[in-house]
């Protein structure tokens, strides 16, 4: 038996198979999907490898060996057909997508020494044998903490060897001592590493349907019923019940045996999510799955789904991959969110793929949001996928009122604070009646930019050509790109003036003039400096909630999903944030963010007041966004785009060189523009190719940055001469030059 193996390597020559002749004593462990250990070429060290087809006879002569082959089969034929696909869609090697559906933790190289990671947690526990009465009674045994240990052990049974010297004050060397001599026995016994195992959540049942989440239920229910492929638009505004319609679906899929996946856009909405299924489900039907959890319980709950334990995964953008057994509907909630799209390689899209598992396992998918991704209702309302509307909030709540402040105006009146008066005035009767508030600003970091007003000077990152952000609490610069970071500077490097100063508000600053201005109010802030450590994001979320904390602070975390009783009022610091980043979806995105933070407001029976502080009052995201109409802002912004050829009505796909050399990426660069040229004019194909420039951020990580942009209808022919390119002028002249192609990239930077 011959075996056909990818190499783990992002090498893209060796993005093809390798014959292996398959030992005599492998050939039943050995799968579609193994992973094994291959020599290869002439290195000497054994080389990891997945087996991607499996033949009778190879057209070459004198293989190798297949050395070694893991054990557990982690990957079956269909996630490799999928593999696959990826790869051919996303430009990237084979091994890059199998890696993502490995179980966390067994990402290495190194097959023989995982059985430890892939093994479920173990622990040491102590026990007593039945012969220590005797021997305490007869005085064989002397020591006092022996004795008073023995005793312990004797009155408690599976004792956790960890916990002895905190409940009896007797050290694990006793411990080992007294198995040395055969009075204890000390064993190891498997656990499940259990993320839920201090959650306390109140059973729910389900709730009675509104008319419109009823329509809702019933359109994806007959779906189910007839093992339809098909996609639905759930378009409801914010607070319109649409998780109510979520749980109630996967409850029809789960009364059938099969398994579901919802999907949630930030690690800030699992928690919240998860408290809702867990009271609705029960912690044992459930398995979550996203980054701020350890290897090991990523690991257990990955374990929990291969075996069926888990019907119901819920999760970030990587919860795609779970290994799914029997999959029954797919869920993408806050499908608007930039956060499925992978800004790594592969940089897939979430959608493609929830799009390819539906249509192989015929299964339903539902898109959930308040404000859908334009080419998501492009397609709904031109018939690709069904349209569902949820026009009110379920629990009949108004929508909150909407007022703009024009922050040109607050300056002309001599307010240089970052609080508008109106503003200022609402949080405090908002304290007053001991409501809560949450103010939003999209800048982490205390100044968003230092300069020297003499020589004009801006503090810049070494390794990238961006400014750096300076953070009060630790007094230093930093940059949000590369990570590196420098104390914070007094004196001009240049001219060497003492007048530097700081333009710009980031969250610590507004956080800092927030308690300045109401030095009685609680406070409490949530970014990426407070939510790195484990559990952080649910701790903050349910000490703002539990604890009736007056001011909530925070990025674009605090925007989406959330539910609080007691918020009735909601600050937009500074709404021009994303309209002047020089990228086709600013407009998109800043009525996107201030619809959903305004969302956040008045969500229970009192009204909401939303107040959005702008430069920019007149601008039209701005203006729809405090009517709160999606459909006005759709079609003003699909007017715009279909007249300059952008998503929807065109594909963007943007190749991005990399390297130390700016000589050989300008080179490299011209030259896949010249094939990419000649290829469109030979072929006669609708391509517009843009020449190779620099990135607007030509420089990160001490590598220069330049660009292909091309524009056209993303197809299996754009696929192919684009990975001929690549394999053909691309891989011969890439001496120290990265290549990213990016389809409908999130960052145009």
């Amino acid at each position: 038996m011959i075996a056909e193996v990818i190499i783990n390597s992002n090498v893209k020559n060796l993005n093809k198979t390798f014959d292996y002749n398959i030992p005599f004593e492998m050939e039943e462990k050995i799968t579609i999907g193994s992973r094994v250990l291959v020599k290869f070429g002439n290195i000497k060290k054994l080389e990891e490898g997945f087996v991607v087809n499996i033949k009778d006879l190879s057209e070459w002569e004198n293989l190798k060996d297949i050395s070694a082959v893991e054990e557990k089969d982690f990957i079956d034929e269909p996630k490799v057909e999928m593999a696959k696909w990826m790869a051919n869609r996303y430009f990237c090697n084979v091994s890059d997508c199998i890696k993502l559906m490995l179980p966390p933790g067994t990402g290495t190289k190194e097959v023989s020494k995982r059985v430890k990671e892939k093994s479920l947690n173990s622990v040491k526990l102590v026990k007593t044998n039945d012969e220590i009465k005797d021997d305490i009674e007869n005085k064989i045994l002397k020591s006092e903490k022996q004795i008073k240990l023995l005793k312990f052990l004797s009155e408690n049974d599976d004792v956790l060897l960890t916990d002895i010297p905190v409940l009896t004050d007797v050290s694990t060397a006793i411990v080992k001592t007294l198995q040395k001599n055969g009075y204890v026995e000390i064993y190891e016994k498997q656990i499940e590493r259990n993320p839920f195992l201090h959650k306390v959540v109140e059973q729910t049942h389900n709730l009675k349907l509104t008319k419109e989440q009823k329509h809702a239920y019933e359109m994806v229910e007959n779906a189910i019923d007839d093992y339809m492929n098909s996609e639905f638009l759930l378009f409801g505004v914010t607070g319109s019940g649409k998780t109510e319609v979520y749980l109630q679906l996967i409850q029809k899929v789960l009364n059938e045996g099969k398994s579901s996946i919802m999907l949630v856009p930030e690690i800030s909405l699992t928690p919240q999510t998860v408290d809702r299924f867990i009271a609705r489900f029960g912690q044992d039907n459930i398995a979550v799955l996203h980054s701020k959890l350890s290897v090991g319980e990523r690991y257990d709950q990955w374990y929990k789904i291969k075996t069926g334990k888990a019907k119901i995964v819920i999760g970030a953008r990587s919860a795609i991959f779970a290994p799914v057994e029997n999959l029954g509907l797919i869920i993408i909630d806050e499908e608007h969110d930039n956060s499925y799209k992978s800004e790594m390689t592969p940089r897939y899209n979430v959608k493609d793929l929830a799009r390819y598992l539906g249509k192989k396992y015929d299964v339903p998918i539902v898109y959930g949001s308040a404000t859908p991704d334009m080419t998501t209702y492009h397609r709904a309302i031109n018939g690709e996928i069904e349209l569902l509307e949820l026009t009110k909030r379920a629990n009949d709540a108004e929508l909150p009122k909407v007022e703009v402040v024009d922050l040109k105006q607050e300056l002309a009146n001599g307010n240089r604070s970052m609080i508008s008066m109106k503003l200022y005035e609402a949080i405090q009767d908002n304290l007053k009646n001991k409501k809560q508030t949450i103010l939003f600003l999209n800048r982490r970091g205390y100044s968003t930019f230092i300069m020297c007003r003499d020589c004009g000077f801006t503090a810049k990152c070494k390794n990238c050509n961006i400014t750096m952000t300076y953070h009060l609490k630790q007094n230093k610069l930093k940059c949000h790109y590369c990570g590196y970071e420098c104390s914070a500077l007094t004196i001009c490097p240049d001219c060497k003036s003492n007048n530097i100063r700081y333009f710009g508000t980031g969250t610590q600053k507004l956080e800092a003039e927030i308690n300045k201005m109401f030095p009685n109010a609680t406070t409490i802030r949530m970014d990426v400096d407070t939510v790195s450590a484990k559990n952080s994001h649910e701790d903050i979320l349910n000490k703002f909630k539990n604890e009736n904390i007056d001011i909530l602070i925070g990025t674009q975390m605090v925007v989406k999903g959330h539910h609080f009783p007691n918020v009735t009022l909601v600050g937009v610091i500074a709404a021009d944030t994303n309209l002047n980043i020089g990228d086709y979806m600013a407009s998109e995105r800043t009525f996107q963010i201030l619809t959903q933070v305004a969302g956040r407001a008045g969500r229970e029976k009192e009204r909401g007041k939303v107040i959005i502080q702008t430069y920019n009052p007149d601008n039209f995201s701005i203006e729809f966004s405090k009517k709160q109409d999606y459909k006005l802002f759709y079609n003003l912004e699909s007017t715009i785009r279909k007249q300059l050829k952008y998503p929807p009505f065109c594909d963007i796909i943007m190749l991005g060189f990399t390297s130390e050399s700016e000589t050989n990426i300008q080179k490299v660069a011209n030259e896949v523009h010249t094939y990419l040229k000649n290829k469109i004019k030979t072929d006669n194909i609708p391509i517009i190719l843009y020449k190779p420039v620099p990135s607007p951020i030509d420089k990160i990580k001490n590598k220069y940055r330049w660009r292909i942009i091309i524009k056209c209808k993303f197809g299996d022919d754009i696929i192919e001469i684009i990975n001929e390119c690549i394999n053909t002028v691309f891989s011969r002249n890439n001496k120290g030059i990265s290549l990213i192609v990016d389809v409908n990239p999130n960052n145009m930077l």
